[in-house]
């Protein structure tokens, strides 16, 4: 999740706590095609058909039925998709993700056409969309903002623009904002995270195989130097760039920073600037408009201690092009043609995406990201029937109901311990389709003439917005995702589940496909979301949200054990040529990924009340329930994008999604007739058994 619009700092808040979202869609959506079917053809001729795979919920058509179901499942299932699918040259994957996100793009752009100008939603959309404006102003409206940077005289002046640049353009090698207190979860407090690199983790500016991304960026940050009126912008990128590797080579891996019990470090501001003193704190916190704390989960301890003392011994006149460039670099997209495509050159080299998207996509994109809620009621509306939500919400209570079944016959849990997991899953929120209560954007002023300014009071909105919740009661049910977005998430201290409108369609989720389909594809992601409660991290957080090892230790050994081997299947799968999946980085996102998978079968079985599934097309309820898993991942990316994923992201590839948790369901292996000798097969006594 990312908190603010503004900044390079924005950081995820605590990542071990919002457990990342299930689905991960590639770099370069600049975010998570060749249509699923036939039938669903027309990604950019405005059909809005629904992406129902034939007749009862499967794609017959995309097997490969000469490829054995243990040599490749994911082959099996999708080799004849695969084999006649290309990758849009705007896109950084091609699959179902994409599929259903650019079905709800059709069906926002109508719905944001269709707005008068004289509203927010019409007078933002047509700020972005009136490109003659737009290139009549050139880089006209990011030069005060440059301006004001240049002025900056000390680096009390520099902190104080930094702790400002969260609710606007520009950068900070901290960011934060108010999420629930690990020791008293009802009450929001400060969360401070790392921050300043503009890379997407400090593996690109430390390791060899990501020097032709570096390379890239760095001939970016000369360009935007260059294009801003620096004298000598060679210099200047080296510089900028000379900064940040130096940020990198103290920051925390991504793994580490999903570690609970690591970024759960309380302080007080006075404790903080003690601590960290090469930044001047009081500048920092009164730019981000934040008074002075109590207490402040400060995450990645050392690095943000470190960082501020790079910050000391910096030279202001470094920070500054450092600072420019960020500026300059956030509002790209806002600005003339030659700003876009200087900054789509970087890009993709990040994503191996060849193509800008269309410039309605990008604008549709602006306004889901600025007025979220205002547009997701309206799609909630149209495109979400109390029918849909009636039926999703019985899925959801079987899933729970199965997911307790699994507690109480598991084999390793001490009986206290099961007691009160079967207490956090009873008082686990469940939230479909959209919130309970609106959003009101009513204090947000939109010009339809005024694009830069648009993006800028919207980041200020968003950031204020978000900081109201500063030591206020959390509301559990204000939702962290709109309703059109095609994802689900768990929301860690706030012990809930939440599955967006936008993710409730098909080949996700309809009301008129065969049950296996809807328990395989929607179920999954069900299960992968409630069982992101009791893993790695999840066991870390009790019923009522605190921060609390509910786990004997005799448990957790267990299952460490059985985690480790699980880990130790991803560490041998290469993801892209000298790219292996990192089980540690992974491991919350696999565990939850076999879990929910086993969790939606034992739903589905729970589902037909004791009678035999029919077979349809010759194939059984377990054969649908697990092909309609498969080609609900169904994925294939470009290699820049995949290597970007592995170094940066919690979820496998898809992949790996598919292969990873089904070699462990015994179930998988008597309906496919796998067999030993098959290249995915494991003996019964190497599956992984936790849930």
């Amino acid at each position: 999740m990312k908190m603010f619009l503004g900044g390079t700092a924005a950081v995820a808040i605590a990542a071990a706590l919002i457990a990342a979202p299930v689905l991960a869609r590639n770099a370069g959506a600049d975010a998570d095609l060749v249509a699923a079917t036939d039938a669903a053809a027309g990604a950019e001729d405005g059909s809005l058909k629904p992406l129902t795979f034939g007749s009862w919920g499967v794609d017959l058509g995309a097997r490969d039925m000469s490829v054995k179901p243990g040599d490749d499942f994911d082959k099996y299932a999708n080799g004849g998709w695969f084999a006649r699918t290309e990758i849009p040259a705007d896109q950084a994957s091609a699959g179902v993700d994409y599929d259903v996100y650019n079905l709800t793009q059709r069906q926002l752009r109508q719905l944001v056409t269709g707005a008068p100008a004289t509203s927010q939603v019409g007078g933002l959309y047509q700020s972005f969309m009136d490109e003659k404006r737009v290139a009549q102003l050139g880089a006209k409206p990011l030069m005060a903002d440059i301006a004001a940077v240049a002025a900056i005289k000390d680096k009390s002046e520099m902190a104080r623009f930094m702790g400002a640049s969260q609710g606007s353009f520009g950068a900070s090698i901290v960011g934060g904002g108010p999420y629930a207190d690990p020791d008293t979860p009802t009450v929001n407090v400060l969360w401070l995270g790392q921050g300043g690199i503009g890379l997407p983790d400090r593996d690109y500016y430390l390791n060899d195989s990501f020097k032709p991304q570096r390379d890239a960026y760095r001939a970016y940050i000369a360009r935007t130097m260059k294009m801003i009126g620096n004298p000598d912008p060679e210099k200047a990128a080296d510089a900028v760039l000379a900064f940040e590797t130096e940020i990198a080579k103290v920051s925390w891996a991504i793994a580490e920073r999903r570690d609970l019990g690591k970024i759960n470090n309380p302080m007080s501001s006075e404790a903080l600037a003690a601590y960290a003193p090469g930044l001047d704190w009081s500048a920092w916190f009164a730019g981000a408009a934040i008074p002075a704390q109590k207490r402040i989960i400060v995450n990645e301890n050392t690095a943000i201690r470190d960082i501020a003392a790079l910050y000391g011994k910096t030279p202001l006149d470094t920070l500054k092009l450092w600072q420019e460039f960020h500026v300059a670099d956030n509002a790209a997209n806002y600005l003339s043609d030659d700003w876009v495509d200087s900054r789509f050159e970087f890009s993709k080299a990040l994503s191996g995406v060849t193509e800008m998207r269309p410039r309605w996509k990008r604008g549709l994109r602006l306004v889901d990201g600025s007025l979220g809620e205002l547009v997701g009621e309206e799609y909630a509306k149209q495109y979400f029937p109390p029918s849909a939500k009636a039926k999703m919400e019985t899925l959801v209570a079987n899933l729970k109901l199965a997911m307790g079944d699994r507690i109480r016959g598991n084999s390793w849990m001490a009986p206290a311990t099961k007691e009160a997991a079967l207490a956090k899953l009873g008082k686990m929120d469940v939230m479909v389709g959209y919130p309970d209560k609106w959003r009101d954007y009513s204090g947000l002023k939109i010009d339809p003439a005024d694009l830069y300014g648009n993006v800028k009071r919207s980041a200020a909105f968003e950031y204020a917005y978000q900081l109201a919740d500063l030591d206020k009661p959390v509301d559990r049910k204000k939702w962290s995702m709109n309703p059109q977005e095609v994802n689900a998430y768990n929301g860690g201290l706030e012990n809930k589940i939440v599955f967006p409108a936008g993710i409730l369609q098909a080949p996700y989720f309809s009301e008129t496909v065969d049950d296996a389909v809807n328990y395989g594809a929607i179920g999954a992601v069900i299960g992968h979301e409630i069982t992101h409660g009791f893993d790695d991290q999840g066991r870390k957080i009790d019923a009522s949200g605190a921060v609390r090892d509910w786990w004997t230790k005799e448990d957790a050994a267990r299952f460490d054990a059985q985690a480790k081997g699980f880990g130790a299947q991803y560490a041998t799968y290469e993801a892209a040529p000298g790219a292996f999946i990192n089980p540690d980085l992974t491991m919350g996102e696999n565990l939850a990924d076999l879990a929910g998978l086993e969790v939606a079968y034992d739903a589905y079985h729970r589902s037909l009340n004791g009678k035999e599934a029919p077979v349809i097309d010759g194939l059984t309820g377990d054969q649908r329930f697990f092909l309609a898993f498969a080609q609900a991942w169904r994925d294939k990316a470009r290699e820049d994008a995949t290597k970007q994923q592995v170094a940066s992201d919690p979820h496998s590839p898809a992949r790996w999604r598919i292969i990873g948790p089904l070699r462990n369901v015994d179930a998988w292996y008597k309906a496919f007739n796998v067999a030993p000798g098959t290249k995915y097969y494991l003996k019964p006594e190497d599956r992984t058994r936790i849930w």
